[in-house]
């Protein structure tokens, strides 16, 4: 909780003393329900730098796999042969996913 250090100080019998309308109408006036909807119709609008990419064409090179790669069996990523860990069912498997 936030402390006002400039407000003055009341004594612990003075605290005592408040109403339990006074205290009502203290937490009421902390504890607004309203939001700020200009944040997010602000949010809303706000764009990235290069996050349109509906006009962008992307364009990949794709290689064929090589004689000394594989394709692992559970993570269906293409390998180099150095990364073979052994084969279970037939089926070659990577040392990351053995």
């Amino acid at each position: 909780m936030a402390t006002d250090y400039d407000a003055p100080r009341r004594d612990e019998a003075d605290l005592g003393e408040d109403s339990l309308e006074e205290l009502k109408a203290r937490r009421v006036d902390t504890q607004s329900g309203s939001v700020d909807v200009d944040e997010v119709d602000l949010a809303e609008a706000f764009e990235l730098p290069g996050g349109d990419l509906a006009d962008e064409e992307l364009t990949v090179k794709v290689v064929p796999m090589q004689a000394d790669e594989f394709r692992c069996s559970r993570c269906f990523l293409v390998h180099h042969r150095s990364q073979l860990a052994g084969e279970r069912n037939g089926e070659p498997i990577c040392r990351e996913c053995a």
